[in-house]
């Protein structure tokens, strides 16, 4: 939008490292805030801190499950190494993780800028694309959000594949070639929506590269495209591989809405009206939410006028486009690139989504700045209009840059926010609810999964949540009876059914838990949490056998699982295996060192054994986390009087009776301890 010249490359030298630290310091300053930031809980804890996976770091066995699984809908080896090589180096310190999201969304707005500049050799206007970039309030979903590493990653190789398509175009020959491919390959293991970029690359060939112009050698101009198709049939075919896989993994999964859930004619609707709407928040990014629900019923007139508009747009860049190909180049690249998540193969029940326009959004950034100086050409003070333009946009952008990211601080404010912003946004109250519910908070908790269930009535997670909260009061029967609803919302859920399981062990009814457990680990054979809860049944039918089995399984996919090594401690010990079952309430400690049971089934065992010292310790522990356990107290008061320490003891043993006035074990020592204690006196 800024270009003065008609060839920037005679602008001054400096400019060409100027213009990236300028970038560099504008985007830091605006995202440095992201430090502060926690993960948020939708999507966060399956990417990063409720998976052991990634938390394990780069390990022979993470690096195959990386490439191996499908986990989350998607196959994206190379984002799972980047997120387990974060939790190698911060841990789940959530701010290292958005610094890395960070740090790529500045290499990526760096990258853009010179692949623009060596296509087109203009800084000036290359430099406002990557400016919009970096600071556009529509990409904070994708930068302040640590599950969209997939954006930041793909975004990365998608630069690079440009860079280097463009030396190979100025340079052939087959390493060149070699290298776009492989970096190609590399983008499509971050996220598959990059497998639009070889038909950008034709849109390049034609401008601005200008491969479909003549050159002398005879061609006619049918030729010159056939042959740049044919030279990317290798990218096409690796493209198809990548959608294939993708479709297949997220049909298994589940994600992918069938035609009867939304109907081929709801969907084309939506797409024309997503397009407008992106284009809308394109020009005025106001009212972002992180979820904007499906709409139940699209307006006749919004479609039509959609419809319009999208025509009319077309319809006018095709007419340019001999003159000014920067408008069809760019309009072409915005709507090709959203093809594959518009919605019409639907995973999801969002409309449209602020991430889904981290690339496509360049194609609206290039007929602006190369378009808009074009149209201004024969003002007489162009320079200085162009010049304060930009500087005004681009601060604008970056106020409201600033505004949109506070909301992405923690969960509770993000999904408020959307509440405020989004009608009937059912999930946004699910997950409200859910923060409510972990702050303790359950009647304002329950309200808010009612107000889901008024919204959306088949609303699984509403019902679900609802469940969870009955089964917290001890409301097994209503717990059983939320379940039994969200399964007939989602019959294949494993959780729910891991659920139901649960409430059924409450009841008594142990073998009919069992067949629930079973039924949900056919459709999750990974989940080391249902093993673990089977393991639990066995256990209470005293099948020790079946139980370990269970539990072994559970520690052997979640090494740091503390519950699964305390139930293995537990079972070792009513099998008599005294010393297994120290070896595992250990380990529960080791991964947990404020597991307070473990510390209390450890302390009894070293009691047995007569090792009171360390028996004495872990009593401690114990209180330190759990002070108002009367048996804990009691324990220590009775070492602390074989040892003769009646003053200790008796201060255990008072403890232990004001806390449980009806433990007569405790009233007896302490009885006994204040007789001596007169004798004494």
């Amino acid at each position: 939008m800024i270009s003065f010249t008609k060839n920037s490359e005679n602008a001054p030298g400096h400019s060409s490292i100027l213009i990236p630290l300028l970038l560099v310091l504008i985007t830091t300053s605006v995202y440095w805030q992201v430090i502060n930031f926690d993960f948020i809980n939708y999507d966060d804890n399956e990417y990063v801190y409720d998976n052991p996976h990634i938390q394990d770091g780069i390990t022979f066995d993470s690096i195959k499950w990386a490439f191996t699984n499908a986990h989350s809908n998607n196959w994206h080896p190379l984002t799972w190494l980047s997120h387990m090589l974060d939790c190698q180096i911060f841990g789940l310190w959530a701010g290292g993780h958005h610094l890395t999201n960070l740090l790529f969304h500045i290499i990526n707005s760096i990258l853009l800028f010179f692949v623009f500049r060596k296509m087109t050799g203009n800084i000036w206007q290359s430099a406002f694309v990557a400016a919009l970039f970096a600071l556009h309030p529509l990409h904070v979903q994708s930068v302040a959000w640590v599950s969209e590493r997939k954006d930041m990653l793909s975004a990365f190789f998608w630069m690079l594949t440009l860079w280097a398509y463009v030396r190979y175009v100025r340079h052939p020959g087959w390493a060149g070639y070699v290298c776009v491919v492989f970096l190609f390959i590399l983008g499509l293991m971050s996220k598959p929506m990059v497998v639009t970029l070889p038909f950008v690359l034709l849109l390049l060939d034609y401008w601005p590269l200008n491969r479909l112009r003549p050159d002398g050698s005879g061609k006619n101009l049918s030729l010159k495209i056939a042959g740049l198709f044919r030279e990317k049939i290798p990218l096409f075919i690796l493209s198809a591989a990548s959608a294939g896989i993708t479709i297949l993994v997220q049909r298994q999964s589940g994600a992918m809405k069938s035609f009867d859930v939304i109907p081929l004619t709801d969907r084309l609707a939506n797409v024309l009206i997503s397009y407008i709407n992106y284009i809308i928040k394109s020009v005025y990014p106001f009212k972002l939410s992180v979820f904007y629900p499906y709409p139940n019923v699209i307006p006749g007139w919004q479609l039509i006028s959609s419809v319009v508009i999208l025509s009319a747009l077309t319809g006018t860049v095709i007419k340019l486009m001999h003159r000014k190909p920067w408008f069809i180049v760019g309009w072409l690249w915005f709507l090709g690139t959203l093809v594959p998540v518009i919605g019409l193969v639907q995973v999801g029940m969002q409309s449209m989504a602020d991430r889904y326009m981290y690339l496509p959004m360049i194609g609206l950034f290039i007929p602006v700045a190369w378009g808009i100086p074009e149209l201004l050409s024969k003002w007489r003070h162009r320079k200085a209009v162009l010049s304060v333009s930009a500087v005004c946009i681009l601060l604008s952008f970056l106020w409201v840059t600033r505004f949109q990211l506070a909301y992405w601080a923690d969960t509770y404010t993000l999904f408020n926010r959307a509440i405020a912003v989004t009608e009937n946004n059912y999930l946004a109250y699910d997950i409200v609810g859910d923060e409510l519910g972990l702050k303790g908070d359950y009647a304002a908790a329950e309200q808010y999964f009612l107000t889901a269930l008024k919204i959306k009535p088949d609303d699984a997670d509403a019902m679900e949540k609802l469940g969870q909260l009955a089964f917290k009061n001890k409301k097994y029967a209503q717990a059983l009876d939320y379940y039994q609803k969200a399964l007939a919302a989602r019959p294949n859920d494993a959780k729910i059914l891991s659920m139901i399981g649960e409430s059924l062990f409450k009841f008594g009814k142990l073998d009919t838990a069992v067949n629930y457990y079973i039924k949900a680990l056919v459709l999750k054979p990974s989940d080391p949490e249902i093993y673990n809860k089977l393991g639990v049944v066995f256990f209470s039918k005293q099948l020790f056998e079946q139980a370990r089995e269970k539990f072994e399984t559970a520690v052997k996919l979640n090494p740091k699982f503390d519950e699964a090594y305390y139930n293995l401690g537990l079972v070792a010990s009513k099998q008599g295996k005294i010393n297994d079952a120290l070896i595992n309430f250990k380990k529960a400690i080791h991964i947990n060192p404020d597991y307070g049971t473990a510390h209390k089934s450890l302390a009894d065992i070293l009691f047995s054994q007569g090792d009171l010292v360390h028996a004495v310790e872990h009593y401690s522990e114990t209180l330190r986390i759990t002070p108002d356990d009367a048996t804990t107290h009691y324990n220590i008061g009775v070492i602390l009087f074989q040892q003769q320490q009646i003053r200790a003891a008796d201060e255990h043993f008072y403890k232990a009776v004001q806390i449980d006035n009806s433990y007569e074990k405790a009233k007896i020592a302490l009885a006994m301890t204040r007789r001596r204690l007169e004798k004494n006196n």
